[in-house]
């Protein structure tokens, strides 16, 4: 068995190498700076990083036509739209049911994120709404052709963060 633990270890190490051979230290720091405020100018970031402003418009226009950066966007508070209640729900679709209950979460628009997990439940999705009650019509939505179990957020002591963090720096 050792002599395949060679092979395979050169293989992710190769693997991962290859995933990530176009990200320099610069593009790193293009990314982290975009991060903190995805609204900066390109001569911002240009000095910044201590490139030319094409220089860095070329790389942010390779990240994104490499799927490195997927999008940009706003993050909204859901308590300041009335929204004052946030649940995880694990939901697990009847035998037969998967696709059904896919589609009836695509279509709940208090189902903010939902990710198709392994495990006993299936799906795991992220609900804002304004009250309990509101939250039981979800749930009801849904129960007919799938169990839930609903935990209610009380506090994030870990704010959502980007892949990012779990990169490390270079020196």
């Amino acid at each position: 068995m050792d002599n395949f633990l060679p092979e395979a270890k050169g293989f992710c190490m190769r693997r991962l190498r290859n995933e990530n051979a176009d990200l320099d230290a610069a593009d790193m720091k293009i990314l982290r700076l975009l991060e903190k405020d995805a609204r900066a100018s390109t001569a911002e970031l240009a000095r910044s990083v201590g490139l030319s402003a094409p220089s860095v418009a070329e790389r942010i226009k390779r990240l994104q036509e490499n799927g490195v950066i997927e999008t940009y966007s706003v993050r909204i508070n859901p308590a300041a739209l009335g929204l004052k209640l946030s649940a995880w729900l694990r939901i697990r679709p009847v035998p037969g049911q998967l696709s059904v209950v896919a589609e009836i979460i695509r279509d709940l628009p208090e189902i903010a994120q939902c990710d198709r997990v392994t495990g006993e439940d299936c799906f795991i999705a992220l609900a804002h709404v304004g009250s309990v009650a509101e939250l039981e019509r979800v749930i009801d939505r849904i129960i007919p052709y799938a169990m839930t179990n609903t935990a209610i957020i009380q506090s994030s002591p870990v704010a959502a963060r980007s892949p990012l963090a779990a990169v490390k720096r270079s020196p």
